[in-house]
């Protein structure tokens, strides 16, 4: 058997009882006979007997003596490990960002080792579904059962975990330690394990619309986690006032983006302010803060911000929010389900009366 080779036959399948079979360390003899394995041999030298291969003597009719010709397939295994396997995900596995709810492609490569572990069921799994064994065809036909694995255990682990896409990479160690021990708890019953598993890279294409919107959702939490919802806000009305005065003829543009801030928002009150203030050519000051409680919900993949208990209502008439949408509002340790929200499961448990007859 070649170096490097997962398993090798004997060239011949006319075999004599009474000729010398020779093992080598690291390796297993497999006597085989009508697709049926009827023994195993460790490391060592033996004289093939229907003592030592006690199945011989029904298979093979002895009128010849000690040296009976019969059929039978030696096959060697080879358990040295075979390392530096690479492996990649063939197509983008369409994951949502467990952090900022956006649904990106993600890609991932690296390597891992592959070493037979138990050689009778390594070579069963072949036999039964595989016509021939080469090296090369043994590594597509583990490597194919991996890289199916492993799409739907990277994007359960990354969900479980919590982590940003943008940041997973952060976390490749510890992912690549729980994919063995699941790719290995897989492969058990093939008689191969996985030594050294490892995922190098976890990727997202940059240019991809998704991707885009991840990342300006990420900038736009880090700026309320940073300044705080109420400054914000002020500082959007503040750009509008800014584009507003650069404009001949502000006014009614002014009055327009004012209007698609306050419904985007809700601060329409706040640039209805500020927006008197400059009508008026009085210097501009800060609008009030808001007062009215606002909320994130969760549509179609998208926090959506500044929704009213009474844009809400408006909403769940709509049939656009319901009772299992989920909700995030400051002060909110996560996300819950708006019935599970005091202020708000009123709204979509109400009960309305029948119409009348």
């Amino acid at each position: 058997m070649k170096d490097g080779e997962f398993c090798g036959k004997f060239p011949s399948d006319d075999l004599r009882i009474g000729s010398q079979l020779v093992v080598y360390p690291s390796q297993t003899a497999i006597f085989v006979r009508g697709g049926s394995i009827c023994d195993t041999f460790t490391s060592g030298t033996y004289t093939i007997s229907t003592d030592n291969i006690p199945i011989l003597g029904k298979i093979v009719n002895l009128p010849f003596g000690k040296e009976t010709p019969f059929k039978a397939e030696v096959w060697f295994v080879n358990h040295i490990a075979k390392l530096d396997l690479p492996w990649g995900t063939p197509q983008p596995i369409q994951i949502e960002d467990p952090k900022y709810k956006v649904i990106v492609p993600v890609r991932a490569n690296g390597q891992y080792g592959l070493k037979v572990k138990d050689a009778t069921s390594f070579l069963e799994s072949l036999i039964g579904n595989m016509s021939s064994f080469t090296t090369e065809q043994i590594n597509a036909y583990y490597k194919g059962k991996i890289i199916s694995a492993l799409n739907s255990i990277i994007a359960q682990q990354i969900i479980e975990k919590g982590v940003s896409v943008l940041d997973i990479n952060t976390k490749l160690m510890e992912l690549s330690s729980i994919c063995e021990t699941l790719l290995n708890d897989m492969l058990d019953k093939y008689g191969v394990s996985i030594i050294e598993f490892s995922i190098m890279n976890i990727s997202i294409p940059e240019d991809d619309p998704s991707v885009v919107k991840l990342k300006k959702t990420k900038d736009l939490v880090a700026r309320l986690n940073i300044a705080g919802r109420d400054v914000y806000q002020m500082e959007r009305s503040f750009d509008v006032l800014e584009k507003a005065a650069a404009n001949e003829g502000a006014g009614g543009q002014f009055a327009a983006m004012g209007a698609g801030l306050g419904a985007g928002v809700g601060i329409g009150n706040a640039v209805g302010s500020a927006m008197g203030n400059y009508m008026n050519t009085n210097p501009v000051v800060p609008p009030p803060l808001q007062t009215e409680v606002t909320y994130y919900l969760h549509l179609n993949g998208t926090p959506v911000g500044g929704q009213t208990i009474s844009q809400i209502k408006s909403l769940v008439q709509q049939g656009v929010v319901n009772a299992d949408t989920m909700v995030w509002k400051a002060g909110m340790q996560q996300w819950a389900k708006i019935s599970d929200i005091a202020e708000l499961s009123g709204i979509v448990n109400a009960q309305t009366p029948p119409p009348l007859n």
